[in-house]
């Protein structure tokens, strides 16, 4: 009798103890704050620019502003912390500045990238808004990460017409489970994927990109439709974007004849394909549109035509990845002095080695051929070639 009650009583204890246990361990979930979902990441990345350069009056303003030049140097081209995190079911936050912008004199001057918050419309988030300072939904590449594109630059033609592909504003995105898995499974294997904008996107935003004020009250309309389709063992993503709405021209040149508000019709609209390299990739964007020009003809800035695009090839065996990309582009930067007129065309020839997450190193050789003109600088065509190194710390 004893021994039967000894053997209830241990019984007893064990599920009283297992019972406390659980207690505990629903008590520590439910205490645990907002802070403890938060995650730190980022990446650094140190170029050369400097080796076999042909033409030291070869550069771009828009690409890398430590291109060209007599005195090249190492510099910081991105050094960036992102804080990020799921802190309710349906809200997310990301926060993203940079220490590497150069302000007048002063250099490694931290500018913010990214301040925004994604809210859930459904309890799996298929649908939601995204409201803050962040990418704006129009092209592929503008999309990729820094960290994660093969060329050191973003192409000319669609990052013309969104300098740091950022601006303050409000998007709606939308993708259903599936292709929101899909999209996370294509970055974690290395395919150099966009990230998670939606399969569906349509938003406002204030126009004059990211840190700047607005300056006439008009916002810009954008939407935009990239689906990632799976064929065996392939993935493709064709896409179709489109924006319009009016740009207020920032810097002109004394005695340039602009329109006297300055505000410019500003439209574009792309088409995209992606094939994932698996192990051959091929990522190709092309853009038409108007937008500011300066013309030497009539000496003023005026809306005109432009287009241009890109096609990128790569390869991935093992850690190496070759890569090669083809870019042209004929219309305005309107970020640049007086809307600068540009006719690029472009050859890069580059292979990333990555030997381990945390670090990689690209090298690129780049044959380009560049009019760029302005009212003050009417008579600029530069030519030339040189080998650009870069190296990146991921964490």
């Amino acid at each position: 009798m004893f021994k039967k009650l000894t053997f209830a009583t241990f019984l007893l204890l064990t599920f009283s103890l297992a019972q406390a246990q659980v207690q505990d361990k629903n008590k520590e979930k439910s205490a645990r704050g907002w802070f403890d979902k938060i995650h730190l990441g980022g990446y650094m990345q140190i170029r050369y620019n400097g080796l076999f350069q042909t033409n030291p009056e070869l550069e771009c303003e828009q690409c890398d502003e430590a291109w060209g030049g007599e005195q090249n140097s190492l510099s910081l081209r991105r050094l960036r912390f992102k804080l990020y995190g799921q802190i309710h079911p349906r809200v997310f936050f990301y926060f993203q500045p940079d220490f590497s912008k150069s302000v007048g004199e002063s250099i490694h001057v931290g500018r913010l990238k990214d301040a925004y918050f994604d809210l859930g419309l459904d309890i799996n988030n298929e649908f939601r808004l995204r409201i803050g300072q962040s990418k704006v939904p129009f092209g592929y590449e503008n999309m990729q990460s820094s960290s994660q594109r093969l060329p050191l630059d973003r192409d000319d033609a669609l990052n013309s017409g969104l300098k740091d592909e950022r601006d303050v504003g409000i998007f709606f995105y939308w993708a259903n489970k599936q292709q929101r898995n899909l999209m996370n499974e294509l970055k974690k294997n290395g395919m150099k994927h966009s990230g998670d904008f939606g399969v569906f996107a349509l938003g406002i935003y204030n126009r004059q990109t990211a840190n700047h004020t607005d300056r006439n009250g008009k916002f810009h309309v954008v939407s935009r439709f990239s689906l990632p389709i799976q064929i065996g063992n392939q993935v493709i993503e064709p896409g179709i974007q489109a924006y319009r709405g009016t740009y207020v021209l920032l810097e002109t040149s004394p005695g340039i004849k602009s329109y006297e508000t300055k505000e410019y019709l500003d439209e574009r609209a792309a088409v995209s394909f992606v094939l994932y390299p698996k192990p051959l990739g091929i990522q190709a964007e092309y853009v038409v549109g108007k937008g500011p020009e300066f013309s030497k003809e009539t000496q003023k800035t005026e809306t005109q035509n432009l287009q241009g695009g890109y096609v990128t090839f790569s390869y991935i065996t093992g850690d190496l990845i070759p890569f090669t990309r083809l870019q042209y582009y004929d219309g305005g930067k309107k970020h640049e002095l007086d809307a600068r007129s540009y006719t690029v065309k472009e050859l890069e020839l580059g292979l990333e080695w990555q030997p381990v997450k945390a670090f990689e190193l690209v090298a690129m050789y780049t044959f380009s051929n560049r009019r760029y003109e302005d009212f003050q600088l009417q008579e600029n065509h530069q030519a030339g070639s040189l080998l650009r190194l870069q190296a990146q710390l991921n964490f």
